[in-house]
């Protein structure tokens, strides 16, 4: 099967690559070992150098490619391979597609014992490119050196802006040029840098958790508006002024100008206040004609477009007629409530953080809509058999829960309602056929359509609509 090099290198040859796994790594076999290859494509003929051997697998590297396969492309990123961002550029998108697809299915039957034959196609996005409304950068003093650097034999700074290289907490990748969005994202970014560096701003240590500069987040939303938030460490306040004040004449198309003081050991700033420098507090997306008020700290789909498209096939799914009593469960921020609100009778939506269910309601007064109902606790917690009896057995459920799925006790008080509908909107569909298996005692699977919301990236959403048996 293998040979080897000096040095205990396990080189393997003539690997057929027949497939893709969701980390963006090729599938290969040799004898009886399967092998995740990094950067390799379905159709391609490789040697491959072993990096982790198990006793049923092996990940390895390409050490020459042989055969290149017809769905292979160039990388248009020059982070590609480094960044842990984009993992399937190297293949054409219109393939990405198809493994998406049949990624999906697999999940379904081998989880779910679910018939997917009549899937619906995946729904592509419009845009590959500059399509996300969201991107955090953070900054350290260490940063993470190309091969190419190491050789140069010289001098150079050790400061980054960008993104953390996979498997390493402390070692970001400094980023020229990012892809996944739109001006003015890069140019803001590349002056940040920029400015920290010529007046001495020190970026953050992530090991040590010392330095001024932590994060830059920037949101932009179909509105043509902008937000930025500097995320500090241990500033003194003339340093806040100057970058912000700098951004502020740089940047006048900067709707929201935030900065956060974050001195704690991890990154998350939903504790944090949050301090206006200039501007709102906010920015507005729009969709459908219903505008949504976006913080710094709200959760929106980060591709816009698609989302769009994501919950007209939702609504499409519910078939609604304009009578229905809809329970939105993760509901977040209320888009899918306040989008599907014209369509029916009441929304009742159910979300676990509360500053989610506030945005919900300012959300609903923004435009006008006085039919919705939201609050805010535990899903297993709320959704009880006295809050069905006091609000009504809703004729339709639309459930979007997080990566983990819905919890157990969530599911059985599905199973207790016996909602006409349910549309299941899931970011992963293994967990997605965890819950439907259990769903099938009562329901049966009508219909399946996956929607890409992450080109280039492993990640797809997948809607179903389940159907009370008769």
């Amino acid at each position: 099967m293998s040979r080897r090099k000096p040095g205990t290198v396990t080189i393997v040859p003539n690997v057929q690559i027949i497939d893709i796994a969701e980390e963006g790594k090729g599938v290969g076999k040799a004898d009886e070992l399967v092998i995740f290859v990094d950067k390799a494509v379905p159709g391609d003929v490789v040697d491959v150098r072993l990096t982790k051997k198990k006793k049923n697998f092996a990940e390895a590297v390409i050490e020459q490619l042989h055969e290149k396969s017809d769905l292979r492309t160039d990388p248009f990123c020059a982070h590609f391979g480094t960044c842990g961002g984009c993992k399937w550029q190297h293949m054409g998108y219109e393939s990405q597609l198809k493994f998406k697809q049949k990624n999906v299915e697999a999940a379904l039957q081998r989880l779910g014992k679910i018939d997917t034959s009549h899937t619906e196609p995946i729904l592509g996005s419009a845009n590959d490119r500059y399509y996300r409304n969201k991107l955090e950068f953070t900054f350290s003093n260490k940063r993470w050196l190309e091969k190419t650097d190491v050789e140069r034999d010289e001098d150079f700074d050790m400061n980054a802006l960008g993104f953390h290289v996979p498997l390493r907490f402390d070692k970001i990748l400094d980023i020229e040029h990012c892809y996944l969005q739109a001006e003015p994202s890069n140019s803001i970014r590349n002056a940040v840098r920029k400015y920290a560096l010529e007046n001495g701003l020190s970026f953050y240590d992530l090991r040590n958790h010392e330095g001024v500069l932590r994060n830059l987040i920037i949101r932009t939303s179909s509105t043509g508006e902008v937000m930025i938030a500097v995320v500090f460490a241990y500033p003194e306040q003339e340093q806040i002024d100057g970058l912000m004040n700098f951004l502020k004449t740089e940047f006048p198309q900067i709707t929201s100008l935030l900065y956060i003081v974050n001195q704690k050991k991890n990154d998350t700033i939903f504790d944090q206040e949050v301090i206006v420098f200039a501007g709102r507090d906010h920015i507005f997306e729009e969709m459908d004609g219903i505008r949504f008020k976006i913080g710094v700290k709200s959760f929106y789909q980060t591709n816009s477009d698609q989302a769009f498209e994501l919950y007209k096939i939702t609504r499409d799914f519910a078939e609604f007629k304009g009578d229905e009593l809809v329970y939105d469960l993760y509901t977040g921020a209320g888009t899918i409530a306040n989008f599907v609100a014209k369509n029916v009778k009441q929304v009742v939506g159910v979300e676990y953080v509360p500053t989610a269910i506030e945005d919900a309601k300012f959300n609903s007064e923004l435009n006008g809509i006085d039919n919705t109902i939201f609050y805010a606790g535990d899903m297993k917690d709320i959704l009880t058999a006295e809050f069905i009896a006091s609000h009504g057995k809703p004729d339709v459920v639309i459930t979007d829960p997080p990566r983990a799925g819905m919890h157990a006790d969530v599911v059985q008080r599905l199973l207790e309602m016996e909602a006409e509908k349910i549309v299941y909107v899931s970011c992963n569909a293994a967990t997605q056929a965890r819950d439907l298996e259990l769903l099938k005692e009562k329901y049966d699977v009508a219909r399946i359509k996956p929607v890409d919301m992450f080109p280039h990236t492993q990640h797809v959403e997948n809607v179903v609509l389940l159907r009370l048996k008769s």
